[in-house]
């Protein structure tokens, strides 16, 4: 009990030390909140240039001021790779990706090697929580036998939480602040203590009955939202061949005040969580017997979207007598969203690829991503255009497939020969198509 009681005097007088490991999109905005109540931040990485850049006071995402790392440098972060300082933290935040698979199946290569970075360095008297999306039962079989390896008993010396994250880049409406945080624990203690933290920066806590509980709960969220954009995404498909603009459709269902929420269709689905959290459910689900078909069916829906763009590309050139074969096309944004410069699970990638194998002559401009280099998936060395009357002129077709606020979208009308639009930004007709 004394240990319990002065872990939770720490976090409740801002005397606690945090360790927030993976200073990505989810792990910054963390560091900046805990830095913001008083709390010494120690920020760990594997990329050295990183650290570097964020010791300087330097952000390297472009939603994030440079302005609040430097405050937070101020008020006592600092980022490192030295696994060592971990047994100077009193919580050990873990926000590290969860991609998949080749096979779409579950990749947790960066929570176990993690968790074998740190074991060596855990000590009783910490609380160790999971951010990153996965499966139901991740945190029990993850990060538990880790904490008994090392000898602690998990809810008396040591305590083992998961805190799914809710980071949504560019959102300025709501912050980690305003966001109710979803708590969970191994036991009653664990709880107490993840609660406690959290509390400590959010306006709201959502404690559940168990850490499955919280995974899942993650997991519906993003499965809810992939669900319903491929169920958009179909429909658009059947619209088009019936003339009819899905957009309008929409927007017009969306005046009922009750039982109808809007999604909108696109070129397929971006970011790291909604075109991969589905599949850690479908995964994990095959356990226990059950094959679930509809998000399964979502997920084929939405990840044929580029090939529906191509094609819809295909024919429009093919209406002005042009082939896509050594057609001048232009991409306008390959973010996954819009005013964000995160290239994770873009579709853009996926499109680009699919112009280059019909031998088009392809560019793109994107005010958020100046060069592309190497990723896992694909190899596009390439560089922003400027965009101009003259350059949009130049081309036989300009893809929109990422509707930044900042485009010109009144000189991309006037002066493209073409437009393929994948959002909705414009009305059809003319020289607009929808895709």
């Amino acid at each position: 009990m004394m240990l319990i009681s002065n872990l939770k005097s720490k976090i409740q007088n801002r005397d606690a030390c945090i360790a927030v490991i993976g200073l990505g999109y989810v792990g910054l905005p963390l560091v900046i909140r805990f830095s913001e109540e008083g709390f010494k931040v120690i920020g760990f990485d594997i990329d050295e240039e990183k650290v570097e850049k964020l010791n300087k006071g330097k952000s390297y995402l472009k939603h994030i001021p440079s302005s609040s790392i430097d405050v937070a440098v101020n008020n006592g972060f600092s980022a490192t790779s030295d696994w060592e300082r971990i047994s100077d933290c009193d919580a050990i935040l873990i926000c590290v990706p969860t991609p998949l698979g080749s096979h779409k199946e579950p990749d947790l290569q960066y929570i176990r090697g993690t968790m074998d970075s740190i074991k060596p360095h855990l000590r009783v008297g910490q609380l160790l929580i999971l951010e990153s999306t996965s499966y139901p039962g991740t945190t029990e079989e993850e990060l538990v036998p880790v904490a008994e390896g090392r000898g602690f008993t998990v809810g008396e010396d040591f305590f083992v939480g998961f805190s799914p994250e809710r980071e949504d880049p560019g959102n300025t409406t709501f912050t980690i602040k305003d966001i109710p945080k979803v708590v969970s624990g191994i036991t009653d203690n664990c709880l107490n203590m993840v609660d406690a933290l959290y509390s400590s920066i959010v306006e709201r806590t959502v404690p559940v009955s168990s850490t499955r509980v919280a995974e899942m709960t993650k997991l519906l969220e993003n499965i809810h939202r992939a669900v319903n954009i491929g169920l958009v995404n179909e429909l658009k498909m059947v619209a088009d061949k019936m003339g009819i603009d899905i957009f309008e459709v929409i927007d017009t269902a969306a005046t009922k005040p009750f039982g109808f929420t809007p999604y909108y269709p696109g070129p397929g689905l971006g970011g790291h969580c909604i075109p991969i959290d589905p599949f850690y459910l479908t995964w994990k689900a095959k356990e226990y017997g059950i094959h679930t078909h509809f998000i399964e069916l979502a997920g084929e829906i939405n990840a044929s979207m580029p090939e529906w763009v191509v094609s819809k590309a295909t024919k429009t050139l093919a209406q002005q007598g042009k082939n896509l074969s050594g057609a001048k096309v232009l991409i306008l944004g390959v973010a996954y969203k819009k005013n964000v410069d995160d290239l994770r699970e873009t579709p853009a990638f996926k499109l680009m690829e699919l112009l280059l194998e019909k031998k088009a002559q392809m560019d793109y401009h994107d005010p958020y991503i100046p060069d592309l280099t190497p990723t896992r998936d694909y190899d596009f060395r390439m560089s922003s255009v400027d965009l101009s009357a003259e350059t949009l002129a130049g081309y036989d077709l300009v893809i929109l497939t990422t509707d930044h606020d900042l485009f010109d979208y009144d000189l991309i009308l006037q002066n493209a020969k073409c437009i393929v639009d994948t959002r909705g930004r414009y009305k059809n007709g003319g020289k607009v198509v929808k895709a």
